[in-house]
Order: structure tokens, then C-alpha cells, then sequence
């Protein structure tokens, strides 16, 4: 997803409620959280300059990797349904998969 498809996709109420909640008692998701990670490193590196990542830019993309890998391959609903959560969760992450 772009940075904007993604900023979309979180100003969307069903956005908010798919996936584990923080435990900081904000209400807000991981997955949210995530998303909004990664607006920050695709606004800040528009030209994907490898040389330009911050090392915590790095960690971050690797662990939204490791999650969008580990679960597209536990469900496929994700594919099937693009209103099922885990859907909802993967697109949090960056990774929407009806364009996989």
C-alpha cells in the first residue's frame, strides 16, 4: 500500500478495531500503531533510498514483514474476504491483500 492508501485506511473507523490492543489503555491497536510507522518511513524516504533508512526504520519493516508472512500463510481468509479481520489487521500493517 502507498502512504496515502494507508493513511486512508486508518482514518477508517473499521480500521481501529481489527487486531491485538496495546496495552497502554489507549484503546488504539498494534496493528494501527504499525501503520502509522510505516506512513512515517514511506513519507520520509518517498525515493526508497536504502541509504537513507534509520536502522529503527529497518527493524520495523522487518518485523511488519515476519507478520504479514506468518499470517497470509495461516489464513486465507484474508484473501478470500477483504471484510474478514484478519484482512482488516493486514492492511493495518501496510499489506493489503486483495492486491497480492
Amino acid at each position: 500500500m502507498s502512504a496515502k492508501e494507508l493513511q486512508d485506511w486508518l482514518g477508517q473507523e473499521e480500521s481501529a478495531g481489527s487486531g491485538w490492543s496495546k496495552d497502554d489503555g489507549s484503546g488504539e491497536t498494534v496493528g494501527h500503531e504499525s501503520g502509522r510507522k510505516i506512513i512515517a518511513i514511506l513519507e520520509n524516504n518517498p525515493n526508497k533510498d536504502p541509504e537513507k533508512y534509520e536502522q529503527e526504520d529497518i527493524d520495523h519493516m522487518r518485523k511488519v514483514v515476519a507478520y504479514c508472512k506468518r499470517h497470509l500463510a495461516q489464513e486465507q481468509s484474508a484473501k478470500q474476504n477483504p471484510d474478514s479481520k484478519s484482512a482488516k489487521s493486514l492492511k493495518n500493517w501496510g499489506h493489503d491483500p486483495q492486491k497480492s
